[in-house]
This record gives C-alpha cells, sequence and structure tokens, in this order.
C-alpha cells in the first residue's frame, strides 16, 4: 500500500494505491466527510456487475446510503445529455451542497462525474474510484474534468479536484488486453516527458507489467501519479508546465475527434500523437533519431498504434488541431521531445512538417 499527496492548499487530497481498497471505500470517505449521510456512486453496468456490490457494502458499513447512477459505457457517451440524466438524479434524490459524487469507473466514468459534481449546485464534493490503468494514472488525477461536444474532445469542462482518489490495483485484474495498453501509452508518456530513469525502468519491466505483476504495477501507478501530483502542483489550471502533460494529445485528440471516439482508445491515440510528435522534433533537428527510435519500439512492445491510419484526411486533421484547445490566437501547438524525460512548448509549426510525420 502506498500514497501520494497532491498538495494544493485548500484542494489538496490523498491517492491511496493499493489492494483491498474498495472494500474500504466507506471508510476512507468518512475520514474525508465524516458527517455524510448519503452519496451518489456514478458507473456504468459493467463497472457495476464487477464491484459495485463491495463499494455499495462498504459505503453502507460506515452508515453511507448509496445512491446509483449508472450510464452508458463508452467515449460516445461523454456528453452533455448524460450529465444532464446525472442532474435529473441528483436532483429527485435530494442530493445538497454536502453530498459526494463517487466516481466509480474509467476514464468517462471520472470525467462525466466529475463534471456533474463541478457544475451541480455550482459544485458539490467528488470522490475518484478509478478502475482502469489509464483512470488510475492519468484521469482520476489533476482535477481536469469534461465531456465532449460533437466538434471536439473535452472542450466543455473545468478544473475540480476530487477531495480523494483510491486507485484499487485489484480491479486492473479484470481488464482486457486492449485496456492494460491503452493505459500503458498514459504511462510512457510520463517516462517521456520527466523521468528518463521511468521510461529505462519501463523498457526492462514492460513484459511483467502486461503480465501484472503485483509489484510492478503498484511501482508504475505510483511512479505515475508522483511525476502528475509533481507538475498539477505546479500549475493547477495548465498556464504553463501543465501543459507538458498533453504531450500526444494534439494529435491523439483529432485522431479521436475524426474517428467518432468510437474507433481508438484514448491511449492508442495518445500513441499516435506521440509518435507524431517525436518524429516533428526529429525533422526539426530536437530529438536525436535513437530516441525517437527508442519511443517507437516501446510502444510496439506495448502493442500500441504509431502511425495515422491513411483513411484520415490530413486537411481534416490539421484542421480539427487548430480548435484543440492549447491553441492561443490560431498558433498550434505541440509538446514534442527534446530527449527521453525532457520535452518543450512548440508553436508556429510549419503545416507542411506536421502532415509529413503523420
Amino acid at each position: 500500500m502506498s500514497s501520494v499527496f497532491i498538495d494544493l492548499g485548500s484542494r489538496s487530497y490523498t491517492i491511496h494505491i493499493g489492494r483491498g481498497l474498495l472494500a474500504s471505500a466507506g471508510q476512507i470517505i468518512k475520514e474525508v466527510y465524516p458527517f455524510i449521510s448519503k452519496a451518489m456512486v456514478v458507473t456504468n453496468p459493467t463497472v457495476n456487475s464487477l464491484y459495485g456490490h463491495e463499494v455499495f457494502n462498504s459505503l453502507e458499513e460506515a452508515g453511507i446510503t448509496p445512491m446509483l447512477a449508472e450510464i452508458p459505457d463508452g467515449e460516445e457517451y461523454k456528453a452533455l445529455s448524460i450529465a444532464e440524466g446525472i442532474y435529473d438524479l441528483a436532483y429527485t434524490a435530494e442530493l445538497d451542497r454536502k453530498t459526494p459524487i463517487i466516481a466509480l469507473g474509467g476514464g468517462v466514468v471520472g470525467d462525466l462525474a466529475g463534471f456533474a459534481a463541478a457544475t451541480y449546485l455550482r459544485g458539490v464534493p467528488f470522490v475518484q474510484i478509478p478502475t482502469t490503468l489509464l483512470a488510475q494514472v492519468d484521469s482520476s488525477v489533476g482535477g481536469k474534468v469534461a465531456v465532449n461536444h460533437p466538434r471536439g474532445k473535452n472542450i466543455i469542462g473545468a478544473f475540480y479536484q476530487p477531495s480523494v482518489v483510491m486507485a484499487d490495483l485489484s480491479t486492473l485484474k479484470t481488464l482486457d488486453q486492449r485496456e492494460m495498453r491503452a493505459g500503458m501509452s498514459e504511462v510512457i508518456k510520463y517516462g517521456v516527458i520527466s523521468d528518463e530513469k521511468f521510461f529505462g525502468w519501463l523498457e526492462k519491466n514492460l513484459e511483467r507489467a502486461m503480465e501484472q505483476d503485483s509489484a510492478v504495477m503498484e511501482n508504475i501507478v505510483a511512479v505515475s501519479c508522483r511525476i502528475k501530483a509533481g507538475v498539477v502542483q505546479e500549475d493547477e489550471t495548465e498556464q504553463g508546465r501543465r501543459a507538458i502533460l498533453n504531450f500526444g494529445h494534439t494529435v491523439g485528440h483529432a485522431v479521436e475527434s475524426l474517428t467518432g471516439y468510437g474507433v481508438y482508445r484514448h491511449g492508442e491515440a495518445v500513441a499516435v500523437g506521440m509518435a507524431a510528435a517525436a518524429r516533428i522534433s526529429e525533422k526539426m533537428g530536437l530529438l536525436d533519431s535513437r530516441e525517437r527510435q527508442r519511443l517507437e519500439r516501446l510502444l510496439n512492445r506495448a502493442g500500441l498504434p504509431v502511425s495515422v491510419p491513411v483513411s484520415l484526411d490530413r486537411k481534416d486533421l490539421i484542421s480539427s488541431m487548430r480548435r484543440d484547445k492549447k491553441v492561443i490566437s490560431s498558433r498550434l501547438t505541440f509538446v514534442i521531445p527534446e530527449a527521453i524525460g525532457r520535452v518543450r512548448m512548440v508553436r508556429d509549426l510549419d503545416e507542411g512538417l506536421i502532415v509529413s510525420c503523420l
């Protein structure tokens, strides 16, 4: 069992990492909110069937009456219309400003539940119980909550920190290999943006990770959360340094958007974006070809894609990138690696260069 503390003043919180946390969820939440008597659990049918009973029992044992808000499973359902359904249930159940909304699931559940928590009654307490690798190492940490719009990914959202995060590693055992690979993409990202030593460790331990070796997985989640916590503590609302966490996301979000959110998992699209950004950096003379090859080799070993499908129109991709949240004054912004463990922000890249690297 380990923990990571995110120091954000009055918005500080702890990420608990280990096994058996679902059974302790009620007790942990009660320590944060000792006077609550009820909570709303947002989840999807798959996660509910696997873990809902255990979490609900834990809440009840702690004297918390749980209410269920079940949402459809899939990125295509991360929409305002689904958030409105959560509002309806919250209103009917008479949730007040002290009643927490608990996200039990992966990134879609966490983003939706967090968006609902940030906006219902101008903000109610929010708890994250992530059940996928991607959610445990990335989306549950740092307070970004959002829904998608037909014109772009995550363009309706807020910064809203959870009060506590519980990453129960035992939930990873029910993930299929594709979901594990998607999560590993974000793990690899942390090595590239901030920690060459961690990247090298991943090169040595990737197969053990994909086989879900207990010690390896706990280290992966803990180190990833520590790296992200350090960045978020320095720049909570992405005014500067936090933008490095978007490495791979400029191209990745465009790929997701143009394929209707149902073809690529988020981590898969990010892998495509990271490889593209590395090729851009190499062509600019900033990244050594051997470093680019290290990244592509590790992505390939993890079973992740490294190129944009030829079926996607390059002009449409550029157009989608121009609607990215990082665009300022119509200037395309990319996070590109200078070496494994170090990245930089670049703006006003030549479109021809970008297209040649997709």
